[in-house]
């Protein structure tokens, strides 16, 4: 999920294993362990030369239980031996450390888990992307009362048996709403499955998930054989069923088989994917697994990056987002919410 969720939870990870001990410092250093996981966004730039290499890098070794194990071992070493000096001699423990960049560094990629990104969560053994699709990667509910809570533990001593509660009562309330998110995910896609037939429309798979800031409105994929079918349904509709599927083309003017840039790009779209041909050594790259900002124009991804020839392989140019799209794909989705 976004940055900010992230150093919550981390957070609420440090004052839940350090909060006796050490007051708000755990808050702090949790945070910088919830933080850890999305440094491989500058990772990747610098390793790689190459802007998919780098943006394929993200989510990866970086977000495994491995390198949590790893980190924390290190980390919790290094900071034990840094902190355990001078009138905090003995307050602490090594072993109290590495538990707490475990828990922050472990919770991140686990929540991350539950966006349609995808996160190789088994990397290096298996790049298997784990995406469960039922909260979207910045969601408000989930994340306010959340911080709010843990904001009002920062204003009691170490030792107050509040801050217990309201670290409790953060951690409840964010949980709920998670669990919240999977039965509606459960009820969405098994309206999906009950549309699609109604419609008399024959896939091999399909994908649903929440748009962006909210759990009402959700958008679906569904693949056929020639043909991608994509529909919204909002909980709000008074008709309980998807309808107006719209069919994108398999638009493919570039191929996996051609560079192996597309196959690489393709995996990390579950493959839900079109390419477009938009210029002279100017291409479009569709991820639609995320919705289309004009319905009426199937080159219209809100997740889309310009590709371009280089070297023998593809490379992309970095992400530009217009405001005036997204201004009016935002207002769009927030009157189809409301079930209009």
């Amino acid at each position: 999920m976004d940055s900010l969720t992230q150093i919550v939870l981390g957070a609420a990870c440090g004052e839940a294993v350090l909060g006796k001990k050490i007051g708000n410092k755990a808050l702090l250093f949790g945070a910088i362990g919830g933080t850890i996981p999305d440094l491989d966004v500058f990772i990747g730039n610098i390793i790689y030369n190459h802007e998919i290499d780098a943006m394929l890098f993200h989510r990866g070794f970086m977000h495994s239980i491995l390198f949590s194990i790893l980190a924390a071992f290190i980390l919790g070493w290094g900071v034990y031996k840094l902190y355990n000096s001078g009138k905090r001699l003995e307050t602490t423990t090594q072993k109290d450390w590495m538990l707490l960049f475990f828990w922050s560094l472990f919770t991140h990629p686990i929540l991350d888990c539950f966006t349609p990104y995808g996160t190789q969560l088994f990397a290096p053994f298996s790049h298997y992307r784990v995406a469960f699709n039922n909260i979207a990667v910045v969601d408000p509910v989930y994340t306010l009362p959340f911080l709010i809570c843990m904001i009002v533990v920062m204003f009691f001593k170490r030792k107050d048996h509040r801050r217990r509660f309201w670290l409790k009562l953060g951690i409840g309330i964010s949980s709920v709403y998670m669990v919240l998110t999977v039965v509606n995910k459960l009820y969405v896609d098994a309206l999906f499955r009950k549309s699609i037939a109604e419609s008399n429309i024959h896939i091999k798979r399909f994908s649903s998930q929440p748009s962006i800031f909210n759990n009402i409105l959700w958008y679906a994929i569904a693949e056929a054989d020639s043909s991608y079918y994509v529909s919204y349904y909002s909980l709000l509709d008074t008709e309980h069923r998807f309808k107006n599927f719209k069919e994108l083309p398999k638009q493919r003017d570039l191929s996996p088989e051609e560079f192996n840039d597309i196959k690489d790009l393709a995996w990390f779209s579950s493959q839900y994917y079109s390419v477009y041909k938009i210029g002279d050594n100017k291409y479009q790259y569709n991820d639609l697994r995320y919705p289309i900002l004009d319905e009426n124009n199937p080159n219209s991804s809100v997740f889309s990056m310009t590709l371009f020839k280089e070297n023998g392989r593809l490379n992309m140019k970095p992400f530009e987002t217009r405001s005036d799209n997204f201004n009016a794909a935002m207002s769009n989705l927030w009157m189809r919410l409301k079930g209009i």
